[in-house]
């Protein structure tokens, strides 16, 4: 795998979110700038654009493609075709911003991590046009950082700001403490900087803040850090303990702060800077 530094212009303020389609080279990135845009991975250039009225926190594509959910810093959440930017429809829960949303593999849930602490769970009706609250899981003490859906969409795990990572049982909204059920769960995405799996990746002497993202690809053969020092780590994965990098790349002169995995990339999601 090459890692290039090849960069698009577009953004005129820090952008936060990535949505990478799962079977089509585009992306769609979403920022304080109040613009969405899609991307073409090959060409470079914007398939579409579209504003809204407040800062955009997070993003992800529903995993047949449909649809788009953006997160805004306000507490509402929004839905776009992620085919030609339409909107559909606007909710809110809570009035803090949405630092991770996520569909479940199967596409039939949705989850939403808030800076209230909350992780907002949604049944997703077939049309993908509406949305029913299922639950919400209570149990984080600082507001929700990463969330990931388990490969059967039956679990999540999430981290929060104090640096806690908690298990979920998706359909109670209820947290797992069961070391044995915990132990077999495989993940389809691997996004929360803590676990065994990633404990490697922390160099000696980093503090909490050091790691911001953490992204592995769906081979689950490569995982991918974001720093506060602009780097973007390439590392084998599992990574229970430390060992020489593959590769690092300076992405960005301030922190790289989130990241994005697809069934084909492993791939930087955002920097704290201005593209």
């Amino acid at each position: 795998m090459e890692l290039g530094q090849v960069g698009m212009s577009g953004h005129s303020d820090e952008l936060w979110g990535l949505a990478v389609h799962t079977t089509e080279n585009i992306f769609v990135t979403a920022g304080y700038d109040k613009t969405i845009t899609c991307w073409n991975a090959t060409t470079h250039q914007s398939v579409w654009t579209t504003t809204v009225a407040e800062e955009a926190q997070s993003a992800d594509i529903h995993p047949d493609g449909s649809v788009l959910v953006v997160g805004l810093k306000s507490g509402r959440w929004m839905i776009f075709d992620a085919r030609d930017g339409r909107y559909i429809a606007t909710n809110v829960d809570g009035n803090e911003q949405h630092d991770s949303v996520k569909f479940s593999p199967d596409g039939h849930r949705l989850a939403l991590g808030s800076h209230d602490n909350y992780i907002y769970i949604y049944n997703v009706s077939d049309d993908r046009q509406t949305y029913e609250r299922h639950g919400r899981c209570q149990g984080h003490s600082s507001f929700i950082t990463h969330v990931d859906w388990s490969a059967d969409s039956q679990n999540l795990k999430s981290c929060s700001g104090d640096y806690e990572l908690l298990f979920w049982d998706a359909n109670t909204c209820k947290q797992a403490t069961s070391a044995a059920l915990l132990r077999d769960i495989v993940w389809s995405t691997y996004t929360t900087i803590l676990g065994f799996d990633v404990a490697g990746i922390w160099p000696e002497g980093a503090d909490g803040t050091d790691i911001n993202t953490v992204g592995r690809n769906n081979g689950a053969s490569l995982v991918a850090t974001g720093d506060d020092f602009g780097k973007v780590n390439i590392f084998r994965f599992p990574k229970p303990s430390r060992s020489p990098l593959l590769r690092t790349v300076t992405a960005r002169m301030s922190p790289a702060c989130a990241s994005s995995t697809t069934t084909r990339h492993c791939s930087p999601r955002a920097a704290r800077t201005p593209v």
